[in-house]
């Protein structure tokens, strides 16, 4: 089957091919998700992580690898179908923690595609793809967040090497990584944008330490501050030209936050899912729930904003797929991040209202989906950043 992220008129998925991709892309994810993940969740939150062998289950299906050229193990697809994967894959695995770690080589990855040397992209793509090796984007540090012009760690090229010092914090799967997307200073007289490169750093180098940090929400995924100490990285591993960095950053965060869109969709149906069965078991006063007005409006509530993101989503993806990424594209992707996010937390919170003391309890998807609300208004961007650049990218200021 013709798939491609980035079709030309005579090269996408005809309508009927694409809807049986995405049926049949749907079914297999939703088989996986529901019994390879959601029912162990509960236990791996409170291990702190989930089994390494998740990784090759999901590669061995073909999840890992879609939206990666065949050459490299994946399979080339458009927005359509990356939108069902990790819509479907929150729906049903219920857990941000699980799809944030498994997934993390969406935002790890993407750079090394694109601009790795060949030789560089052979020996680490494939690996990743195939679930033998685990992929980590790391951006932030401890003394700045969205402000990704400001960041400090450093890398001084010396001969056939870089070294690199600094700080990272916030890293999803950064226990665990074999393979750090590092952003870089490597112009230390530069300011700003300026001077930011992207550098491949392998997990076992020496002077690379890590620290777990833990969490509100996201309990079974590894998060880290990483420690660089004079960490010498082959100049091979550098992405792209030095100092064209940030720019590589700003465009990845597009991917990353339609991601985490098309996820917060699937959380806010998890939530459904489970406060429509719970209010047409769970009897009050003689009556079901869902037979109470007040109950029967909250669920509709949830229904108008799920069904007014989906559209939205859909719309923003075949808006992609045609090639369509004009000059208001960054500020569509950030408003719709917003979105969904909003209307996660939403769901999130009627859910855990209409479970009533049960929404409360460990255990139940509203509830760990309530505290998994705020990392994704956060990360990607945070919900105040997502404004300033749709204000920017739609001409008000």
């Amino acid at each position: 089957m013709r798939h491609t992220s980035t079709p030309d008129a005579s090269d996408q998925l005809t309508a009927p091919e694409l809807r049986a991709a995405r049926e049949a892309l749907t079914d297999t994810v939703q088989r996986f998700a529901s019994t390879e993940i959601a029912p162990h969740v509960t236990e791996w939150d409170a291990a702190g992580e989930f089994p390494r062998a998740l990784y090759r289950r999901a590669a061995e299906i073909g999840l890992l690898g879609i939206g990666y050229p065949e050459e490299f193990g994946g399979t080339p697809a458009p927005y359509a179908l990356k939108l069902v994967l990790w819509r479907t894959l929150c729906r049903f695995g219920t857990s941000g923690g699980v799809q944030a770690s498994l997934l993390s080589h969406n935002i790890g990855l993407p750079p090394v595609v694109l601009l790795a040397r060949d030789d560089v992209k052979r020996e680490v793509v494939p690996a990743v793809l195939a679930g033998e090796k685990i992929s980590a984007l790391a951006i932030t540090e401890p003394g700045g967040g969205s402000d990704v012009a400001a960041l400090r760690a450093s890398a001084r090229r010396e001969g056939d090497e870089y070294v690199v010092s600094g700080e990272k914090t916030f890293i999803t799967s950064g226990m665990r990584a074999d393979w750090i997307t590092v952003a870089v200073r490597t112009d230390p007289d530069a300011r700003g944008a300026r001077g930011i490169s992207l550098l491949l750093v392998p997990g076992d180098s020496t002077g690379l330490s890590r620290r777990r940090l833990d969490k509100m929400g996201w309990l079974c995924s590894d998060t880290a501050q990483l420690y660089f100490d004079r960490v010498r990285v082959p100049a091979r591993f550098l992405l792209g030209e030095e100092g064209t960095g940030f720019r590589a950053v700003m465009n990845n965060f597009n991917g990353e936050r339609f991601g985490i869109a098309a996820g917060a969709l699937g959380f806010a149906e998890a939530c459904w899912d489970e406060a429509l069965a719970w209010a047409q078991q769970r009897k009050t006063f003689g009556r079901a729930l869902v037979e109470h007005q007040v109950i029967r409006h909250k669920l509709i509530d949830m229904q108008q904003r799920i069904r007014a993101t989906a559209a939205w989503l859909e719309r923003v993806a075949a808006r992609a797929d045609t090639g369509d990424l004009g000059a208001d594209w960054v500020g569509e992707v950030a408003t719709l991040k917003n979105q969904a996010t909003q209307t996660m937390a939403f769901c999130a919170d009627a859910g855990v209202q209409i479970l009533g003391g049960m929404g409360y309890m460990r255990g139940t998807v509203c509830e760990r989906i309530y505290r998994e609300v705020k990392v994704i208004t956060i990360g990607g961007g945070t919900e105040e950043i997502m404004k300033e650049l749709a204000a920017r990218q739609w001409g008000i200021v």
